[in-house]
């Protein structure tokens, strides 16, 4: 994977105007989500928004991580591990979040991070089994220890299995949509290998109004990997670098903060 987005020309790749406004758009919903499940009184019923604008942010998170881990990168590998570095400040904030069970699970960073790896390992993989480097056989026996241990640390993330299995199939899908040519067959192909990002994202959520959130925003997101990215406009205001690393586990912060002053937390 890293040495053919190397080798690419970047007059090639698509222009990621769109995580610009993907970048708002994502801490908006997420924090609304938080706000509405962890802050907001229950009377005043407000988890209609949570369980609608708020399931656009993982959905949203996931594809722009393997948008830039596809293309923006030449190590993918170690845009994980700041994604990584980002869930550990933020693991322990997270963990005083008030929580139906009390099962210990791994942020959200979590899950982006090792479906990053996942599918940047899994993307190399084929691409030595292509160059003759790579026996099928050994591609095989790597396929599915890598489905074994999927299977093991599914249970210990946010958003689970199907939230593991999200950035593999969204670089997949991203790839061959922005690769395919005129012909009909190469269309269609990359519709096909679209389809099982909308898949999960349907099985992520268990309300009819979550799925279509959910599944919209990922339709929004294989469209503009499809072409349309060359029509998004350069958002007015980037966002600042600091706040993007530092929201997560400082929203989080807050949160506890106010939890614990509002006796919350006890």
């Amino acid at each position: 994977m890293t040495v053919e987005a190397a080798a690419r020309p970047l007059s090639e790749r698509p222009v990621s105007t769109w995580t610009g406004w993907g970048q708002w758009l994502a801490l908006a919903t997420m924090t609304l989500d938080h706000l509405t499940r962890y802050v907001l009184p229950a009377d005043w019923e407000l988890g209609w928004a949570g369980s609608s604008l708020g399931r656009i942010a993982f959905p949203l998170f996931a594809a722009m991580v393997a948008w830039h881990g596809l293309f923006n990168t030449r190590n993918p590998l170690r845009y994980a591990r700041r994604i990584l570095v980002i869930g550990l400040a933020a693991q322990l904030p997270y963990m005083l979040m008030p929580r139906a069970t009390d099962t210990f699970v791994l942020n959200v960073c979590f899950t982006l991070a090792l479906g990053l790896a996942w599918g940047a390992w899994l993307r190399d993989l084929l691409a030595r089994q292509r160059d003759g480097s790579l026996a099928s056989a050994w591609l095989a026996v790597a396929l599915a220890a890598s489905l074994v241990l999927w299977y093991l640390l599914g249970g210990w993330v946010e958003y689970g299995h199907r939230g593991l299995l999200l950035i593999p199939l969204f670089m997949l899908a991203m790839h061959h949509l922005n690769a395919a040519g005129e012909s009909l067959g190469e269309r269609l192909s990359a519709v096909a290998l679209a389809a099982p990002v909308l898949v999960v994202a349907g099985l992520m959520n268990s309300s009819d109004m979550a799925k279509s959130f959910t599944v919209a925003t990922c339709l929004a997101v294989l469209w503009l990997a499809a072409g349309a990215h060359r029509l998004t406009p350069g958002v007015p205001v980037a966002m600042p670098r600091r706040l993007w690393l530092a929201w997560y586990p400082g929203h989080f912060a807050l949160i506890a903060l106010w939890l614990w002053a509002s006796g919350g937390l006890g």
